[in-house]
């Protein structure tokens, strides 16, 4: 793990916290104003709450365990659990978005109004903004670290934002306007997004669970660093994946033939240095290879016996 992933840790942890924190204070809010005013839509909005709050708890638990260092079973660290606790989030949006479904089909039949949208109407401002403090919050703690688990966590508070305006025009198309079915067919298209959201928070967390490569322009910019070294001849087998909040990179780079190991070394260590500089959270794996030798008895690059030079495509 490098220093600047190390620095990065305890951000991700506090995010994890601060989300932990508000989906409480939700609760305690949403639970009074779904009693209160007997809306469908701000049930709906409750039991997305309370599930935000086991996803947070989980989070939490993903992100910390991910911080934890490597070890003699786990040689590159623990970074996946904040994949499977993205996973984890998604199990609870589909769930929530099932029972949020069910319950608005159900009262499609039923006669009893909806109570003080008022007061509904204000809780779910008061929601509203509290959410769009976490979700800024967030996105500064995504952008120093990458976390998959705090990007899962903060599509679903996106959708939170949504689900908070709905519920308000719910109520007032309900109460103010007389259309007694929107209180539920709300509730329906809340579930909706909310298992759209689930499709959306899935992706990432899968990819990196299938070490998925990097996109295409940032293995350009990367390998467009390591050959600023005016000895490196050329790079193959060059692959990268994500897990967590650490990047990894490996390749094997060409050097000149009569070049000594002690000298070829000297290179490979100046081409990790330029690499830090514009990479500095990734850690790199680097192979060194007399240039036109190619380890064709390798069968995970049997299929990627040319050499890769630089202007042409890596």
């Amino acid at each position: 793990m490098t220093e600047d992933q190390r620095r990065a840790i305890p951000y991700a942890v506090r995010a994890a916290i601060a989300s932990v924190a508000m989906a409480l204070f939700l609760l305690a809010l949403k639970g009074y104003a779904a009693w209160h005013t007997g809306s469908v839509a701000m049930l709906g909005s409750l039991a997305d709450t309370g599930l935000d709050l086991l996803a947070s708890l989980v989070t939490l638990y993903g992100v910390r365990l991910a911080a934890t260092p490597a070890d003699h079973d786990h040689r590159f660290g623990h970074g996946k659990a904040e994949a499977l606790a993205a996973l984890f989030q998604v199990m609870l949006i589909t769930a929530s978005a099932a029972a949020i479904a069910w319950r608005a089909i159900l009262a499609f039949g039923e006669s009893n109004p909806t109570r003080d949208a008022d007061f509904g109407i204000g809780v779910s401002i008061v929601a509203i903004l509290a959410t769009l403090v976490l979700l800024v919050y967030q996105r500064s703690v995504i952008r120093r670290t990458g976390s998959v688990a705090i990007m899962a966590d903060n599509m679903h508070y996106q959708s939170d934002v949504l689900l908070n305006g709905s519920v308000i025009l719910a109520l007032v198309l309900d109460q103010y306007v007389g259309w007694s079915n929107a209180d539920p067919l709300f509730g329906i298209v809340i579930a909706a997004w909310l298992a759209f959201g689930a499709f959306r928070a899935s992706s990432n967390a899968i990819d990196q669970l299938m070490d998925k490569e990097w996109p295409e322009e940032e293995r350009k910019r990367f390998i467009e660093a390591a050959a600023q070294h005016p000895e490196l001849r050329g790079i193959h087998d060059f692959r990268t994946r994500r897990s967590g909040s650490h990047d990894f990179a490996q390749f094997h780079m060409y050097v000149a033939p009569q070049m000594t190991v002690a000298d070829a070394h000297v290179v490979m260590d100046a081409v990790e240095a330029k690499i830090r500089k514009q990479f500095p959270k990734v850690e790199v794996l680097i192979h060194l290879d007399p240039e036109g030798h190619i380890d064709t008895d390798n069968p995970l690059i049997e299929a990627d016996v040319t050499p890769h030079w630089f202007g042409k495509r890596l």
